[in-house]
């Protein structure tokens, strides 16, 4: 595995908003001393090697050999002409005081003109945006973008991540199913090519691995994913874990593990940021709704346990409203029964900051992507499928959304990168590994 300590790594980023801002702001604030990478795994969790008794738990990041957070440089995409301080003050997430500190390194940050379609994204406008003659122009351009940056900041290797806003609903087409069909429609500008497929396209043709960091069709098509096998590069998505969501992928697998029954779950939420405005348009957000409507079906598994979860009724709603801010609320009502039928209630009220969920998820997925792609792992990362609402996975397997699997997942594939031996947690006896 090639890494050198002081390489750096170049975050590219489509969709400089809040999500992008505050990972920003983050970084540089812990590597200015002002805070810690809380919510990180690559920076604060730790990790069990070979036998308990052993007591061999580093921390993830003294094992694996992942890029320093101080050796990450950031470029990134959108459609107004802002620094990322402008940004973060915009996006109203983190506290002015903290900004101030860290206003000279923002300031350097500029936006570059992004790919950018009202089509795809009704709600949104604005003026700092490329123009070619077809979308494969476009691609060139945004690579040609990443060459620059490349040079300017001595980059050794780099990841993109999506953190844009949601794309209207799409299902795959003829032009998604191979790379020539979909370098077709780059030169004919075809209309089911999205920005974010743009993004994409440019980063796997230089090798570049990508993680969609919404719920778009974007490299979950085979065109992508050819490409992907191409360049030897990992691919990772879709939709960030954050608030809801993330108590669904905590709560429903002790539900199900204790053989609990469920009768219905309505979760609704509020929350008042750019998403927030993009989700009240009805395409936009039937393509939220899918990514979130998926996870309990994968979970609980109605048809290997009829009797508790074939009639359950599962209901999720967005509501923008304007005075929260990023600050969303999430609330849930989980209708659920037990022995001999009895019946009972859950509720939620989950209160979060959106931004402030989702940062720590960019750092580690732009790390282990970086990780991967130096490891010679290409195509669907799953062992990421923890970072994820609508995990991608092999067209043949359905997607795992336990949170507790995932994670096993994900630290058994930094053993195997590793040399080290899998834990199965079987403790037969007391000489056992576990």
């Amino acid at each position: 595995m090639n890494h050198k300590d002081g390489s750096k790594l170049g975050v590219l980023i489509p969709g400089m908003g809040s999500v992008a801002s505050t990972f920003i702001c983050g970084v540089i604030a812990c590597n200015k001393g002002l805070s810690k990478p809380i919510g990180s795994m690559t920076q604060m969790g730790s990790i069990r090697l070979g036998k308990r008794t052993e007591d061999r738990n580093p921390l993830i990041k003294d094992f694996v050999p992942t890029v320093k957070m101080e050796d990450l440089v950031f470029t990134g995409w959108d459609i107004n002409n802002e620094n990322v301080y402008d940004i973060a003050v915009r996006s109203k997430v983190l506290e002015k005081e903290l900004l101030e500190d860290l206003k000279p390194e923002l300031q350097k940050i500029s936006v570059l003109k992004g790919v950018f379609d009202k089509e795809y994204v009704r709600r949104l406008s604005g003026d700092w945006i490329k123009s070619g003659e077809n979308k494969l122009e476009l691609a060139e351009q945004v690579m040609s973008d990443i060459e620059n940056f490349n040079k300017q900041s001595k980059v050794d290797s780099n990841v993109m991540i999506w953190c844009g806003s949601t794309e209207v609903y799409m299902e795959p087409s003829e032009i998604h199913l191979s790379l020539s069909a979909f370098e077709d429609g780059l030169r004919s500008n075809h209309r089911d090519i999205a920005p974010s497929m743009i993004y994409a396209y440019a980063a796997l043709k230089m090798g570049i691995p990508f993680a969609n960091g919404a719920p778009n069709l974007t490299v979950d098509i085979p065109a992508l994913q050819e490409l992907a096998k191409e360049t030897n590069t990992p691919i990772a998505g879709k939709d960030f874990k954050t608030g809801q969501t993330l108590m669904k992928t905590i709560l429903a697998p002790g539900l199900k593990a204790r053989q609990l029954g469920i009768n219905g779950w309505f979760s609704t939420n509020i929350l008042g940021n750019r998403d927030g405005e993009v989700l009240d348009d009805p395409d936009a957000f039937k393509t939220k709704e899918e990514s979130k409507l998926g996870v309990l079906d994968t979970i609980l598994e109605p048809e290997k346990n009829p009797d508790l979860y074939a009639d359950l009724y599962h209901k999720v709603r967005i509501n923008y409203y304007p005075p929260r801010g990023d600050d969303k609320e999430g609330w849930d009502n989980i209708d659920i029964f037990g022995w001999l039928g009895y019946p009972m209630q859950i509720k939620v009220d989950f209160l979060c900051r959106d931004s402030i969920l989702a940062a720590p998820i960019v750092l580690d997925l732009v790390l282990f992507l970086d990780l991967a792609k130096k490891s010679n792992m290409s195509g669907i990362q799953e062992w990421l499928s923890f970072y994820f609402k609508s995990p991608m996975c092999l067209p043949k397997l359905h997607p795992e959304h336990d949170l507790f699997v995932q994670l096993a997942k994900l630290k058994n594939t930094l053993r195997h990168i590793m040399g080290e031996e899998l834990i199965t947690h079987l403790g037969l006896d007391d000489s056992s590994e576990n």
